[in-house]
């Protein structure tokens, strides 16, 4: 049996040592190797992920397994794929509860948030990522905010529980606005949906938004690249929603958005630039 481990071990690590070897002399390597790189860390710590789960909710402490299992990816894909993230306001994170809003790129916000992702937080994820093996048991086990988008009944249910939680275990929330990725070559947003405004407004909570750079230039899945480099993060400062009601969501939604935006076009041209002069 152990020999039968060891041999399904070996194939995608000596893959992907044989595609970084490649990598060396084409870009096309260097790509596959590190996406293969990230999918098999992220399986593997999502299998850590289960055991944490159910470890620290023997103890009493599920609140912070997927604080633990985000930082256990990126401590170790980061060094592998020669990646670094630098974080502007980065204590602002500790703010507890909170809705962290941020926006979302590509598969590589995984690795971004194993950088930045708090303690006593839960993300929020699409009901079908539930039933994937290992990363599904891993987010049902630590809390994740399971979303149907199909079924509103089904949704609603779901942010009354995120509320509670919210209010009753002081345990904050990270959503990504925009819903899908973006795949954006420059820094833009796509429309913002108003779920992450709702539940923090009838939760009594600020809003924390979080600002990833355009990082195109480091991993494009159209053009096959994926680079190593520095990536700019910058921590908003707290949006108190104290009074705020559901008629002030929509407001709340575009100033939140052009914000955003604003800070996405200035940390954006000074990583570029800041890349540029090395």
């Amino acid at each position: 049996m152990v020999n039968l481990f060891l041999l399904i071990l070996s194939f995608p690590i000596g893959t992907i040592m044989a595609l970084t070897i490649l990598g060396r002399f084409f870009k096309a390597g260097r790509f596959y190797a590190r996406i293969l790189s990230c999918y098999f860390l992220l399986v593997t710590c999502a299998a850590y992920g289960v055991l944490a789960s159910v470890a620290l909710r023997l103890v009493g402490k599920v609140s912070i397994a997927q604080w633990t299992t985000a930082r256990a990816f990126k401590n170790l894909t980061c060094p592998i794929i020669g990646l670094e993230f630098k974080v502007e306001n980065e204590g602002v994170l500790d703010t507890r509860p909170a809705v962290f809003v941020s926006n979302h790129q590509s598969e590589l916000d995984i690795v971004f948030l194993g950088r930045v992702f708090p303690k006593h937080c839960s993300v929020t994820a699409k009901r079908s990522l539930k039933y994937i093996p290992f990363l599904g048991w891993f987010m049902a086990l630590s809390g994740t905010v399971f979303i149907d988008r199909t079924n509103r009944k089904s949704a609603i249910a779901a942010f009354d529980s995120a509320i509670q939680e919210i209010k009753g275990n002081k345990q904050s929330v990270w959503i990504f606005p925009e819903g899908t990725r973006s795949y954006f070559s420059k820094p833009e947003l796509l429309p913002f949906k108003k779920g992450a405004f709702h539940l923090a407004v009838q939760a009594g909570v600020p809003i924390v938004p979080v600002v990833v750079a355009n990082y195109s230039h480091i991993l494009h899945l159209q053009d096959r690249t994926f680079e190593s480099g520095v990536i700019n993060v910058k921590v908003l400062d707290p949006i108190d929603t104290t009074g705020l009601t559901t008629d002030d969501v929509d407001a709340l939604v575009l100033s939140t958005r052009e914000n955003m935006l604003k800070e996405l076009k200035l940390i954006s041209a000074t990583g570029v630039k800041a890349e540029k002069s090395q």
